[in-house]
């Protein structure tokens, strides 16, 4: 859910304007509504900064914090800027690095040669051409019938020389490459390439030592920076009035938080105004869920946050995306696995990682359902396995054409689910009139099903049908014209085609969860290939295929599992429950340097 939000609007005498900023500051639940785009150059310096001082500590965080610097500058920003100078050399160094090893590939062959001698032998009549062919068509008779001398040979390939003098007729040698000789021998190469190493390494080591003392620096200038671009920004948000001497700023706050600043306010005799906020006042979002709606938070915030006066479908859309991820992966086996990871590496993470194991064992859950449900387990097909423990289940264990429908019927639910949604969010904005052709819709489909799916309900299915269809073409926008209504409702009307392909997008439930499936059983039957085929060693081998083989098929089965769900729901689920986003996160004011 959206947490509710009130629209403050404070009146403070210019001399008291810093330590009223000072004291929002220190209860940080303000956020300043931002009429003031145009930053000043000094306030953009320090965003500027602050970017960099935050790229410092992301950049060393990632390294080896292991090694303790005997002496480090205090100043986080003078150490960010020194951490960039050297991060662009060493990115300098690394791309000469490669350019060199590139480079030796191509000199190694031909080893150490002096240019200079090259070209007084030149000057002196001779000319030089270089060829490579491969070995099995270097004729070494070459050597003897002609001026030509076999360089190296290298990965399967003669390097080879022709000399001859400017008034004799130069040897052509067929289907050998001519090409030009490297600019340097290999040993200039080899040096340069070894003090680039030295000083990649040199630097790398210094990295190292900043990201074992200088994090703690940097993270402290990056709390001052933020502090003091917050601080410009409230200024650069506030108006004056009577001539300067009243200072005007605006802001939001949770209605969990306003006790706080109202008893402050009232303490301070400050002057304010409180009210609900209007939709063009485009209040920010802050989002509050239930513990299993909250762990699939960020997942929408990917797509975007809902504006304020329309519902949060988070917690409409999490147990569908749970259940999809099951479906699309599809494996009892896999799913455990997820789920007794998360409790043996929960404890070890940082509190703000937690959550995400957490989502990865629900995800895990989910598999683990599908997984029974479809009876798959680690690749093995338990339908057709002759295990007498599971006869007693296996008719409740869908088949590969059950599972096909079972899509088809998860998708209209969903579909149906949303346009249910759509219809409540319509009536919380707007009234219940704007909701009718949702409602239409909520009549009209079920009614298609009924029509044509049960020859006993067709009557029922015909009402339905028919009172959708009048809610729909004449309810489609109130506000217009009867005729306008009418032109629209037909228009929506006939979009039902695009409901139609919604649903057939779920089958990609059914896909990926059989393809899954199906690597399994090849890893498996590979296996057992393998086991078979190879006496000693076999069964050792088996195993080793059996983890990789199916290690690598989750990582690749759960990409797609958490993938294709997450398009089904900004895409399906978002459309027909009339989804319009746009909202801003609530980022209250704050003193990061005392929080």
């Amino acid at each position: 859910m959206i947490v509710p939000i009130r629209k403050y609007t404070f009146l403070v005498y210019h001399r008291d304007y810093d330590q009223f900023l000072d004291d929002l500051a220190e209860l940080g639940v303000l956020h300043i509504v931002e009429k003031q785009t145009n930053l000043d150059n000094k306030t953009l310096e320090q965003l500027d900064q602050l970017k960099q001082v935050k790229e410092a500590i992301t950049f060393l965080k990632q390294r080896d914090t292991e090694k303790k610097a005997s002496k480090t500058e205090e100043d986080g920003m003078e150490l960010a800027r020194v951490i960039k100078e050297k991060r662009n050399k060493l990115e300098v160094f690394s791309q000469r690095h490669i350019a060199l090893i590139k480079e030796k590939l191509q000199a190694g062959p031909w080893g150490d040669f002096s240019k200079d001698t090259l070209d007084k032998l030149q000057q002196e009549g001779l000319n030089f051409k270089f060829y490579i062919i491969s070995q099995k068509k270097f004729n070494p008779a070459w050597i003897q019938e002609h001026h030509v001398a076999a360089i190296s040979h290298h990965q399967s390939q003669v390097h080879f020389v022709v000399v001859n003098k400017e008034d004799e007729e130069a040897f052509e040698p067929p289907e050998a490459e001519l090409v030009k000789l490297p600019k340097r021998p290999i040993s200039a190469v080899m040096r340069e390439h070894k003090q680039i190493e030295e000083r990649i390494k040199k630097i790398n080591e210094e990295l190292d030592q900043f990201a074992g003392s200088a994090i703690p620096h940097l993270e402290e200038a990056a709390k001052r920076l933020e502090t003091e671009s917050e601080y410009k920004k409230a200024m650069l948000n506030t108006t004056e009035q009577a001539n300067g001497k009243v200072k005007v700023l605006e802001g939001f706050v949770t209605v969990d938080r306003r006790n706080a600043l109202e008893e402050y306010l009232e303490k301070n005799h400050i002057l304010y105004l409180s009210r609900k906020p209007e939709p063009e006042d485009n209040p920010p979002i802050k989002l509050k869920n239930g513990k299993f709606a909250r762990l699939f938070e960020p997942i929408a915030k990917l797509f975007a946050l809902p504006s304020y006066k329309e519902l949060d479908l988070t917690p409409f859309f999490a147990p569908f995306f749970m259940l999809f991820f099951g479906f699309c992966l599809g494996d009892a086996g896999y799913g455990l696995i997820f789920i007794i990871l998360g409790f043996i590496i929960k404890p070890k993470l940082k509190p703000d990682l937690k959550p995400i194991v957490s989502l990865a064992q629900f995800l895990g859950l989910g598999t683990v359902i599908f997984g029974v449900l479809t009876g798959t387990f680690f690749g093995m097909n338990l339908l057709q396995a002759d295990i007498p423990a599971l006869e007693s289940v296996k008719s409740f264990m869908l088949n590969s054409q059950q599972a096909f429908y079972l899509a088809i019927i998860i998708g209209v639910i969903q579909i149906l689910f949303g346009i249910g949604v759509h219809a409540v969010n319509r009536t919380r904005q707007y009234g219940f009139k704007y909701a009718l052709p949702q409602i239409g819709w909520l009549m009209l489909l079920p009614g298609l099903g009924l029509y044509f799916g049960f020859e006993a309900l067709d009557l029922i299915g015909i009402i339905l049908m028919f009172a959708g269809i009048f809610l729909i073409i004449f309810w489609s926008d109130p506000k217009a014209s009867i005729f306008g209504r009418i032109g629209k409702g037909l228009w929506d009307l006939y979009n039902i085609t695009g409901v139609f392909g919604d649903v057939l997008s779920y089958i990609r439930l059914f896909a990926l969860g059989v393809s899954s499936a199906i690597l399994g059983f090849v890893i498996n039957d590979i296996s057992m290939s393998i086991q078979s085929g190879l006496p000693y060693v076999g069964p050792v081998l088996m195993v080793i295929f059996l983890l990789i083989g199916h290690t690598a098929n989750i990582f690749i089965s759960s990409l797609g599992a958490f993938v294709h769900p997450m398009r089904l729901t900004f895409v399906e689920f978002y459309k027909n429950a009339g989804f319009s986003g746009g909202g801003i996160a609530y980022k209250p004011f704050k003193n990061k340097l005392k929080n």
